[in-house]
């Protein structure tokens, strides 16, 4: 297992900060993959809802819970990868395999 290191946990936005797409959820971290599992095409470039936790397609609109990967609307129906996150020494680190 590799650790990817994001940066100063004080200093991360709501809005994803890498190609693995991390979040900001009110303090809590998620990391899914930057991949939407409808088309492939590039998830984090899209808008996050923060108030339900949902990154949203550029593409086609579909919607994923940050927190599970699970799509939440179509036109995906196949869940994305997610990564776990934590906090060490106030730096953000996503375990990646």
């Amino acid at each position: 297992m590799a650790e990817l290191v994001v940066g100063p946990a004080d200093e991360l936005p709501p809005e994803p900060s890498s190609s693995i797409g991390v979040y900001n959820l009110e303090g809590e971290f998620f990391a899914i993959e930057d991949r939407c599992s409808h088309d492939d095409g590039p998830l984090c470039e899209g808008d996050f809802d923060p108030d339900r936790g949902v990154a949203i397609c550029p593409r086609h609109g579909a919607n994923f819970d940050i927190r599970s990967g699970r799509p939440l609307t179509l036109p995906a129906y196949e869940p994305v990868e997610t990564f776990p996150v934590h906090v060490e020494d106030g730096v953000v680190k996503v375990e990646v395999t």
